[in-house]
């Protein structure tokens, strides 16, 4: 789950499977993005910024997605234009 108090952010719940809330949550806090696992059993994750939402999403994406899920986001992110 991911959750914001500010109210200037609105409030984002994601299920993550319980094995990798951990995990997440260490490597979020590598990236220096805030986050808690409560006793609940939920993600709880401070998004302050576009970026900081694209390193959550990214993060998420490595534990959760299948193996053709990122293949298919890879070939993806090969064959888009660059917009300068």
């Amino acid at each position: 789950m991911f959750h914001h108090t500010s109210s200037k952010i609105k409030t984002q719940i994601v299920e993550i499977p319980v094995s990798d809330r951990w995990r997440i949550h260490h490597r979020l806090q590598e990236l220096m993005i805030p986050s808690w696992c409560p006793a609940d059993g939920s993600l709880v994750v401070e998004i302050d910024s576009a970026i900081a939402a694209i390193l959550v999403r990214s993060t998420v994406q490595q534990f959760v997605a299948t193996r053709q899920e990122l293949l298919t986001w890879l070939e993806r992110c090969w064959t888009s234009e660059v917009i300068s």
